[in-house]
């Protein structure tokens, strides 16, 4: 009886397990927008996706800084544009690197995607 109590609550108490790997966001965004996954530069370095015209970094809202830079490195050395497909898990509390990061692509011209797990769950 006590295990089943436990087990009870453990099952009470867990999150919900929506939460995906940013892999999970980056096959499904890249696939429904032809592009290729995982691709390797001379230097060792992987483009997360990489279409007709952008190579594309994808990362969680809260590490919007390097997805700046790493964007703009593959777009260089890919001779594409840089973007970035920003993972939103929470809206509310990413809202604000949103912010912050349009500031940059505004300047730099990087475009810019925001994907949700819904996105996942639709598709």
């Amino acid at each position: 009886m006590r295990i089943l109590i436990l087990l009870l609550l453990i099952i009470i108490y867990l999150p919900p397990s929506f939460a995906y790997y940013e892999k999970d966001y980056q096959n499904a965004w890249c696939t429904q927008n032809n592009g290729a996954t995982e691709i390797t530069l001379y230097d060792k370095t992987r483009v997360d996706c990489v279409t007709k015209t952008h190579a594309i970094e994808f990362d969680f809202a809260k590490k919007w800084k390097e997805a700046i830079g790493q964007s703009l490195y593959y777009s260089i050395v890919l001779k594409k544009i840089p973007g970035i497909v920003l993972i939103i898990e929470d809206p509310q509390k990413d809202s604000k690197y949103i912010k912050r990061l349009q500031k940059v692509t505004d300047k730099y011209n990087i475009t810019v995607w925001t994907i949700t797990p819904d996105y996942l769950v639709q598709n």
